[in-house]
């Protein structure tokens, strides 16, 4: 990849789409264009929420993740990290160790569930915001589609994000080092794939915001493996749950919408959901509305990842699912209180870098030709009805200027101008 772009994890099927504008009017950043009929995405504007893939109609947005079938002979050991969302998608008699065990007979030489992962970051959060001297409130950094809204759409927020590396993420570090050790294997010679309910995950291994490279390799979607694992499931006689495989305990469950904020001590939390409300919130954040409250907790998929676009089950019934799981595997964290305390005083929990905002490309590399574009743009905007219906094949009245200024489209292209006979 070249300097300066940016992977994504979807793409537009151009036989699909028929330019219905739903993906359109569904990008939270004015992504999307319709031009001649056809849905084009701005590259450096898409944050791959999968709002896109939801929306369209026709399945004209396209998902793109890694197969099963994906092997690389440089590997000698092959880990999954399944998403806590995985064990929502199956019914009830169905206990997570089944669904460990299943991974391992479709291609895994080892599982490592990101649970414990999850309940050492909650006790390190707390100790990160007794300690927090900066502004408030702090913002949770696990969905990257919600740290990319804010890298494009809201810079001066970014010092609000818990500046702490994310569960899968210590999970596939964790895992790496202790397989090396135990086999006598080069971490390089590991991979970590992760199961993922969505496609900004994806984008997190191939191109991640905080770090140069990614500890995760691959990333596969639980839409596409599902049916194997299901098939490999079936074949697993039902054993007791009082035990779980390897590094396997099911946690808080963060999967669903408050699973990581309930377990903190501080009352003064938010837990948002959906590109929408999200978006909100980040508004309130920086019109300093909610300077009382300390922490939020913010997914871009409705209701968590459970909500995810690569998932498979209603999201009610994988709520629900997700509330028994965790009532009957939960456990207190308090037991790794000590442990946690001394890793986070090791630096064990802190981003690697620091997040920077995504650059956007102005309007003119001439600075002088840009500000008389601006000028020029906002003239136009003027004169537009302002109702932003989306009809011309842009988001927004102020985008379509836009367009209209970088020589994309003409002033033609307003359909309500052109009906009034402007």
């Amino acid at each position: 990849m070249v300097a300066g772009e940016y992977y994504h994890a979807h793409e537009v099927n151009i036989e699909l789409c028929d330019g219905h504008m739903k993906c359109m009017r569904a990008c939270p950043t004015e992504a999307i264009r319709v031009r001649n009929g056809k849905a084009a995405i701005i590259s450096e504007l898409c944050i791959d929420c999968g709002e896109c893939i939801t929306a369209c109609p026709h399945r004209a947005v396209v998902p793109l993740a890694d197969s099963l079938d994906d092997t690389d002979a440089g590997f000698k050991r092959r880990v999954a990290i399944p998403s806590a969302v995985l064990y929502s998608q199956f019914s009830s008699e169905v206990g997570p160790r089944q669904i460990l065990r299943a991974l391992k007979q479709i291609g895994f030489d080892s599982v490592f569930d990101v649970a414990r992962a999850c309940d050492w970051e909650v006790l390190a959060t707390r100790i990160f915001i007794r300690e927090h001297a900066g502004r408030w409130p702090l913002i949770s950094g696990f969905c990257p589609a919600v740290v990319r809204l804010i890298q494009v759409k809201y810079p001066d927020l970014i010092e609000h994000i818990l500046p702490m590396e994310v569960p899968r993420e210590i999970t596939a570090r964790t895992a790496k080092r202790e397989i090396s050790k135990r086999l006598g294997l080069a971490v390089s010679e590991i991979e970590a794939v992760y199961i993922t309910p969505c496609p900004a995950k994806v984008v997190s291994i191939r191109q991640p915001a905080e770090k140069r490279t990614s500890w995760l390799d691959k990333a596969i979607a639980i839409s596409d493996i599902y049916g194997p694992l299901r098939s490999a499931v079936a074949a697993i006689e039902q054993e007791p749950e009082d035990e779980f495989f390897e590094d396997a305990t099911y946690g808080p469950g963060w999967s669903s919408l408050g699973g990581m904020t309930s377990l903190l001590e501080t009352d003064r939390w938010l837990a948002v959901s959906g590109m929408g409300d999200v978006t909100k919130t980040l508004d309130d954040i920086e019109n300093s509305r909610l300077r009382n409250i300390e922490f939020i907790e913010a997914s871009a998929c409705l209701g968590g990842c459970i909500g995810g676009p690569l998932t498979v089950e209603n999201i009610y019934v994988a709520r629900s699912r997700t509330i028994r799981l965790a009532q009957k595997y939960g456990h207190s964290i308090a037991r790794y209180e000590r442990r946690v305390g001394e890793l986070y005083r090791e630096g064990f929990f802190a981003m690697e870098n620091p997040i920077a905002p995504r650059r956007l490309s102005p309007l003119d590399p001439d600075i002088s030709k840009a500000i008389a574009k601006v000028k020029r743009r906002d003239e136009i905007y003027k004169t537009l009805p302002k109702i932003d219906c989306g009809a011309c094949g842009s988001p927004g009245c102020m985008a379509f200027a836009e367009d209209v200024v970088k020589g994309e489209v003409t002033l033609a292209g307003c359909i309500v101008k052109a009906h009034r006979g402007e």
